[in-house]
């Protein structure tokens, strides 16, 4: 099997100390390679090595070797010219991949004209194919802005792969996507694969790397801790982290009891909502009541409108129909929000220590909070220091749960609150969200397009369904 992708000895340093541990690994022609691991484990800064485009200040070594050419890790630079052309990149937050002011269409085109060659009207057509094979042929001419999370990741995914690149590179493709969308995505990474390219995927998700096979390496505190084929890692795992991490499935969950308690005061009740947008109907005559302490459910397809719904109990969007009413007395800034992308939430030039002094003096809150919940959420100190670019996906997901707790919510909103975690940290800060909830009697809704997790937490739940045009 040929040698498509060969890396030696890849090491991440940052000046405190090293971060990523000498891993080396093979990536062949029609095998896929998945690396899985929790949050922070160095799984993300690896690819980011390999593909010379690491964060300021940290310093990878080691080499890869793409077609028989070897390239220094050393040297980020000399990488460049096979972006597009060889290795394929669909990072982990696709509205930061995405020119936000060029159509979705426009941008995948640009893949298909200026690196595949291909004229403006052929480049067009490839876009437009592209999109329509994902499901969102309607997204060609919409700005990243307008897109769902789940549509902008597949929008990303296919301006990734325009350029014919025969490796692709995935930092969590699959994150935000329902089963029947996530399912598609792997399809088509599959397609590479069966192809004669190949596809390093790194995931926290059990059932993408599951349904990828090939082969698999397990990431802990930047080290592989198991490798081997994955069917054979999965079904009998050797290292006690590798059963954690599968026996923490939220299918394996045990259902959560709802409290046995009266009904507490009515914090929210919506009546007969509908939406629409893009000339598209999202849903209609939706209504909702939620109670101090409750924790409820919004499931539904990528792009049929949970988002909007839990937007306009906020207040943040205006429904087309219908009413809201809001417990009386109570200031807006305890109704709050947990993003689906916490990237687009967070300052970009300002260290998360100083975001959450700032929110500390704005609301005269309380800075001795902040140690205690930096514990419970398993965020070291140091983190406090980073920009938030600096960080993990999960680890700025869990910063954000951080910031709306301080300002002691009577309603939170999460949208997608656990899209960015490991299995094992996801379980975690879910019933660290429910256990805050339920001391606080915090009304909670959660979008999730996981249906066990929603199961398993929630004391009821909403489905979201497409409507028909």
């Amino acid at each position: 099997m040929t040698i498509l992708l060969q890396v030696d000895a890849a090491t991440v340093a940052a000046p405190s100390g090293p971060l990523v541990a000498p891993v080396s690994l093979t990536l062949r022609a029609g095998r896929s390679f998945t690396i899985l691991g929790e949050t922070g484990s160095g799984k993300s800064l690896l690819a980011q090595a390999i593909i010379g485009l690491l964060p300021e200040g940290l310093q990878a070594s080691g080499r890869v070797l793409v077609d028989g050419a070897a390239l220094d890790l050393s040297d980020p630079v000399s990488h460049r010219p096979l972006w597009g052309r060889k290795i394929g990149i669909l990072p982990q937050e696709p509205w930061l991949a995405l020119d936000p002011t060029m159509p979705a269409m426009a941008q995948i085109a640009e893949g298909h004209h200026y690196v595949r060659g291909l004229a403006d009207a052929p480049a067009a057509e490839a876009a437009m194919g592209d999109l329509q094979a994902l499901g969102v042929g309607d997204a060609g001419h919409k700005l990243p802005g307008a897109l769902s999370g789940g549509m902008a990741q597949r929008v990303a995914f296919a301006a990734a792969r325009a350029g014919g690149a025969n490796i692709i590179i995935a930092d969590e493709p699959t994150k935000g996507l329902d089963v029947a969308r996530r399912d598609e995505v792997i399809a088509l990474l599959m397609r590479e694969v069966e192809s004669g390219g190949s596809v390093l995927t790194i995931t926290h998700d059990l059932a993408l790397a599951e349904q990828m096979g090939g082969d698999l390496a397990v990431m802990l505190d930047g080290k592989i801790i198991e490798q081997g084929e994955t069917q054979e890692v999965l079904q009998n795992p050797s290292h006690d982290y590798t059963k954690r991490l599968i026996a923490a499935d939220p299918q394996k969950w045990v259902k959560k009891a709802a409290p046995e308690d009266a009904k507490q005061d009515v914090v929210l009740t919506a009546e007969g909502l509908s939406k629409a947008r893009g000339g598209r109907l999202l849903f209609s005559d939706q209504s909702l009541q939620l109670h101090r302490g409750d924790i409820v459910g919004i499931t539904g397809e990528s792009g049929s409108g949970k988002s909007s719904l839990g937007d306009i109990l906020l207040g943040l969007l205006d429904p087309d129909q219908g009413s809201i009413s809001r417990a009386s007395g109570i200031a807006t800034t305890r109704f709050q929000k947990i993003y689906q992308d916490p990237p687009s939430a967070f300052p970009a030039r300002i260290t998360l220590g100083a975001t959450l002094a700032d929110l500390v003096r704005l609301h005269k809150l309380d800075p001795d909070q902040i140690e205690p919940l930096m514990r419970r959420l398993r965020l070291p100190r140091a983190l406090l220091g980073r920009l938030p670019n600096e960080v993990s996906g999960g680890e700025l997901q869990r910063f954000a749960l951080l910031r709306v707790l301080l300002l002691d919510p009577v309603f939170l909103f999460a949208d997608e609150p656990t899209s960015r975690l490991d299995l094992i940290t996801q379980q975690e800060t879910i019933e660290l969200l429910v256990e805050l909830a339920r001391e606080r009697q915090c009304a909670v809704l959660i979008v999730s397009h996981d249906r066990a997790l929603i199961d398993k937490t929630c004391d009821r739940s909403v489905e979201i369904t497409a409507q028909q045009q």
